[in-house]
């Protein structure tokens, strides 16, 4: 078997996964199970049919439209699989074939999801991020890394530090500034990264979140009250650690010791 059909597998095998977090994306919010009923399109409410429900292929396909309505889906369905499919790939790459690969997968996908249903509606489900925490927070018995005692410190350190200024903010504006759900979200991103992972999630995403942030408030002249959903930001300030947080951790510590 050729290592090229190899590095192949965790994509496709991601894809698919990506295809089941599509309908999560979608029904979790609104209470509805994951399970059933099939897959079905959202105007006409027939189903999906098996052969027109292969992740990215079938969108390309189809044109974006539903085969029996016309109806077009959203972009977000095959972004949500070939993103998925890319994450399968790179967790194999990073970490192997190895239980942490299946964990550390898992994660990514909760991020996946919550990252679009933030966009969607500006809400984090409780029932994601808290399971999350504590998924992560046992996880971490039988990992090497974070380790049990950096894990309960990165869920209560990213609980924590957001929660304070959360209500630090309150008690400055008399709004609120951030909601409870990115709070729980740091934390389950602790649980996962440690310590070390929540300051590396939380300073890359607040910049990256700033600058998005100054481009829409300019683009759209909300000012200083234009509403954005912190949790795409976490999510991808806690990615770029789990990829790439030894790299950058070393990286700073050179810099910062003239090393």
């Amino acid at each position: 078997m050729s290592e090229d059909f190899i590095l192949i597998l965790p994509f496709v095998f991601g894809a698919i996964i990506g295809s089941f977090l599509n309908v999560c994306i979608y029904r979790v919010p609104l209470g509805l199970s994951v399970v059933s009923p099939p897959s079905s399109c959202p105007n006409c409410s027939r189903r999906i049919p098996f052969y027109f429900n292969i992740p990215v292929l079938s969108y390309i396909i189809l044109r974006g439209r539903c085969s029996s309505c016309g109806e077009p889906f959203s972009l977000r369905y095959p972004v949500v699989e070939a993103a998925t499919g890319l994450f399968g790939l790179f967790t194999v790459l990073r970490f192997g074939l190895s239980v942490e690969a299946i964990v550390y997968f898992v994660f990514i996908c909760a991020l996946i999801v919550i990252t679009f249903i933030d966009l969607d509606l500006k809400i984090i489900p409780d029932v994601i991020s808290l399971p999350g925490v504590a998924i992560g927070l046992v996880a971490s018995f039988f990992l090497p890394y974070p380790g049990v005692l950096n894990s309960f410190i990165g869920a209560i350190a990213g609980g924590g530090i957001l929660f304070l200024v959360a209500w630090g903010y309150y008690m400055a504006t008399g709004h609120e500034g951030m909601g409870g759900g990115d709070v729980k979200l740091l934390a389950m991103i602790g649980a996962f990264l440690g310590w070390k992972g929540v300051i590396v999630t939380l300073l890359f995403g607040s910049f990256i979140g700033a600058v998005i942030g100054v481009i829409l408030m300019l683009a759209f002249g909300k000012g200083g009250r234009y509403a954005i959903p912190f949790g795409p930001f976490l999510a991808l300030g806690a990615a770029v650690h789990l990829f790439f947080g030894d790299w950058i951790i070393t990286w700073y510590i050179a810099r910062a010791t003239g090393v």
